[in-house]
């Protein structure tokens, strides 16, 4: 599934992401702040920051270890990865137990930024299935749903078709007029 994804596009993928999180952040800010919210503000900004700072991490561990010439290269990667989301769960929890709208403002910021950076790697996905679909501007959506529908006529010859039945909710209605089944609800 992430072989669709180009070295460039990662670049665009993190630079979109952050763009993003800082005015998300931005706004945030001055939302919380209008609302008297000043603790859960600056956990929202606290929250990006370590979101941002969690991604470079990523990026510069899966570089490190890409780099490697030794077969196991999954096992440092997810145990750096591991060893970043347990401190920084502790650290919120931590922060929330202290002090409830701050923590829940740094849970707010990280979750925003993985939200966003999810966007972005799925707009960056689908923009590379359109360009290898070559539909005439059908997208990697439709080759996918036109797949799904190849796969459904391959099925099993006859089955819905024809005028005495018809499939509702995975049954078939057969000898009822006009497609009515009787009976009452199941």
């Amino acid at each position: 599934m992430f072989e669709q994804v180009q070295l460039p596009d990662v670049a665009t993928v993190a630079r979109r992401t952050m763009l993003g999180a800082l005015v998300l952040g931005v706004l945030g800010l001055v939302v919380l702040l209008l609302f008297s919210q000043n603790w859960a503000s600056l956990g929202l900004c606290v929250g990006i920051a370590l979101g941002m700072g969690n991604f470079r991490l990523v990026v510069r561990s899966v570089l490190k270890v890409g780099r490697r010439v030794e077969g196991n290269k999954r096992r440092p990667l997810a145990m750096n990865t591991l060893g970043r989301l347990m401190t920084m769960t502790v650290i919120a929890l931590a922060l929330a137990w202290v002090e409830p709208p701050l923590g829940l403002g740094i849970i707010g910021g990280l979750a925003l930024f993985q939200f966003l950076l999810l966007a972005n790697v799925t707009r960056s996905m689908l923009k590379a299935g359109v360009a290898r679909a070559g539909f005439g501007g059908a997208g990697g959506l439709a080759l996918l749903v036109g797949s799904m529908a190849a796969e459904g006529m391959r099925e099993a010859p006859g089955s819905g078709e024809g005028a005495e039945g018809s499939p509702i909710d995975g049954r078939e209605v057969r000898g009822a007029p006009d497609g009515a089944s009787g009976g009452g609800a199941a």
